[in-house]
C-alpha cells in the first residue's frame, strides 16, 4: 500500500518509522521548519529529520489546505493518509483524498481528552490511566468513529516518559490497522459524544505555579508539563522552573508560597502542606537536582512566594 504520513513533533516519529516498514511511504508533510534558540537559525522538525534520514521526500507548505498543496496530495494517490500530531486542521478536501483510509493516531482514550495537549492534561488533570486510539479523520476536532484503543496506567511518570511509552503503543496500533486494512477487516466504532472532554493547548499562563492549590495537584501540574515546559515561580524578581518534586504533609500555621526550608532542601508550603523540590532551573542556567543547585544558589527561609 501507498502512505501519505503527516506528523510534526518527536512523538510521530517512532510511529513514522513503523509505517515506513509496513508499505511505500510515497510523501511527509510536517510543518515548517522554525527559527530556535538564540541564534534563530532555522530547525528542521524531529518529523522531517527522520524522513530524510529514511530517504523520504517532504513536503513542508504553510497551508495545508491551499489549493496547491491539496494538489500536491492528490498526485500521490495514497491508499491511506496517517495522522500524528501533524498541527493544522484538515479540510474536507484532504479528508477526501485516499483511496482507503485517512487516520489519526491521538494520544488518549477518546472521546476524552480530545485537542492539543492530551498528555500533559491527563497527569495534570490527575487521571489514574491515558492510551492510543488510533480513529477516522473526519471535520470535528478529534470526533471520528474510533477503530482501536491501546490503555497504560499513567503512575509517576512525568509528560515526557509517557510520551515516550504511548509514542511506541501508537506504532503497534498503527501496525495493527494496517494489516487489518489489508485484509478488509476494518472496524470503527462511533464515540459517545456525552463523555467527550478537551485537552487545550499548553499556554504560557500555564506554566504559572499557584501555591494555593494541593500539594498533589502542584506535584501532577509539575509531573504534567516536565520535561517540555517547567513549572515556574517567581523569587527576587526572577523566574524559577521546577521540573520534578515531591508532595509533604505540613501542619504549620506559615502563610502559603513561604519557603519552609532552603538547607540541602527546598520545601515551600502549599495549600494543604508542602511540596519538595527535586529539580529546579535557575534563569538562564541548565535545570539540576537540589542539591548540586543549592550549592550555588541561596533562597532565603520564610520568604513568601507570591507574597507581598
Amino acid at each position: 500500500m501507498k502512505f501519505i504520513f503527516m506528523g510534526t513533533p518527536e512523538f510521530s516519529v517512532p510511529i513514522l518509522e513503523r509505517l515506513n516498514k509496513l508499505g511505500e511511504v510515497a510523501l511527509v508533510v510536517s510543518q515548517e521548519d522554525k527559527r530556535k534558540g538564540r541564534g534563530k537559525k532555522f530547525t528542521k522538525t524531529p518529523v522531517k529529520e527522520k524522513a530524510e534520514e529514511l530517504g523520504l521526500k517532504v513536503f513542508q507548505p504553510a497551508d495545508v489546505n491551499s489549493p496547491e498543496a491539496i494538489e500536491k496530495l492528490k498526485q500521490v494517490q495514497a491508499d491511506i493518509i496517517v495522522v500524528v500530531a501533524y498541527g493544522q486542521i484538515l479540510s474536507q478536501a484532504i479528508i477526501d483524498l485516499p483511496k482507503k483510509y485517512i487516520v489519526n493516531v491521538h494520544a488518549s482514550l477518546l472521546p476524552y481528552l480530545r485537542g492539543a495537549a492530551p498528555i500533559n492534561r491527563a497527569i495534570m488533570e490527575g487521571h489514574a490511566k491515558t492510551g492510543v486510539s488510533l480513529m477516522k479523520v473526519e471535520e470535528g476536532l478529534d470526533a471520528g468513529p474510533v477503530s482501536a484503543l491501546k490503555e497504560i496506567e499513567i503512575g509517576e511518570m512525568n509528560a515526557g516518559e509517557l510520551e515516550d511509552k504511548l509514542s511506541k503503543m501508537g506504532a503497534d496500533l498503527l501496525e495493527e490497522f494496517i494489516l487489518e486494512a489489508a485484509k478488509g477487516q476494518v472496524k470503527f466504532i462511533e464515540q459517545d459524544e456525552a463523555k467527550k472532554t478537551y485537552a487545550s493547548k499548553i499556554l504560557k499562563n500555564d506554566l504559572d505555579l499557584d501555591f494555593n492549590a494541593t500539594s498533589l495537584n502542584i506535584v501532577n501540574k509539575i509531573r504534567g508539563l516536565s520535561p517540555h515546559y517547567g513549572v515556574r515561580f517567581k523569587y527576587d524578581d526572577k523566574f524559577y522552573k521546577i521540573y520534578k518534586a515531591e508532595k509533604l504533609g505540613d501542619n504549620s500555621e506559615k502563610e502559603v508560597g513561604t519557603i519552609i526550608k532552603s538547607d540541602k532542601e527546598l520545601i515551600i508550603k502549599t495549600g494543604d502542606g508542602a511540596i519538595s523540590v527535586k529539580e529546579i532551573q535557575a534563569p538562564g542556567k541548565r535545570a539540576m537536582g537540589i542539591d548540586d543547585f543549592l550549592r550555588g544558589n541561596k533562597f532565603q527561609e520564610n520568604y513568601v512566594i507570591g507574597g507581598k
